[in-house]
């Protein structure tokens, strides 16, 4: 058993606590490992213990890795969409769950290469609903959900969730409550939402317990970045 097997396991456990506790099958939160800035023997290391999901925010040292691992991993872009990065996003992730506005939507539509499957998009959420704070406006994003599913080679998932830093246990679960009752609300109005992603190492109990569908875990699972 190598360390990030029982790195995996104790996560694991933990996501299982706290679905039980909120009345949850354990088995609808899944794990995406943050691979960024994490050597090559780590990561293969996570996809022998299990993980199929990885996450990476930046776009040059991503595309190494997903060149190298070949098509076994499904990776996320986790980071900033910048507009000048959108044709390579499109060209190397399965996912991206960062689009926060109509134009890097359809650019990365126009880019998505024609013999990819759809590239799988969430949208991220403004941290308490404030603009200038990064994420689509809570009253933006119906509109937003509804253009996305209209462009071609992609296809709607849900919403990330990423609050912001310093926040009590209270005003997280208040945070991922608000981004809980959004992705409810976009089901009710008949989009086919099924992905929430939402929490990290420090509080994936309380995200879980709100509904979380993907905990994004990084140094939890990995141990330190190489970077840090």
């Amino acid at each position: 058993m190598t360390v990030i097997t029982e790195h995996k396991a104790r996560i694991d456990a933990r996501i299982a606590a706290a679905a039980r506790a909120a009345g949850r099958d354990p088995a609808a939160v899944r794990i995406l490992g943050v691979s960024k800035r994490q050597p090559r023997d780590r990561v293969l290391a996570a996809l022998a213990a299990g993980i199929t999901d990885l996450g990476e925010n930046y776009v040059q040292d991503a595309i190494g890795k997903v060149t190298e691992f070949g098509p076994g991993p499904v990776w996320h872009f986790i980071g900033h969409v910048q507009s000048n990065k959108t044709r390579p996003i499109a060209e190397h992730f399965h996912w991206v769950q960062t689009i926060t506005n109509s134009r890097i939507a359809r650019r990365l539509s126009a880019q998505r290469p024609f013999h990819a499957e759809d590239l799988q998009v969430c949208i991220q959420v403004a941290p308490r609903g404030e603009p200038g704070r990064g994420g689509a406006l809570p009253d933006d994003i119906p509109a937003l959900a509804a253009e996305i599913e209209e462009l071609p080679r992609l296809q709607l998932r849900g919403l990330m969730v990423m609050p912001l830093g310093g926040l009590s246990t209270k005003e997280l679960a208040d945070e991922f409550r608000a981004g809980r009752e959004l992705f409810d609300a976009l089901r009710e109005s008949g989009h086919a939402v099924d992905t929430l992603s939402m929490g990290m190492s420090a509080d994936l109990e309380t995200a879980v317990a709100e509904g979380s569908t993907m905990v994004r875990i990084g140094t939890d699972l990995f141990g330190p970045r190489e970077d840090s």
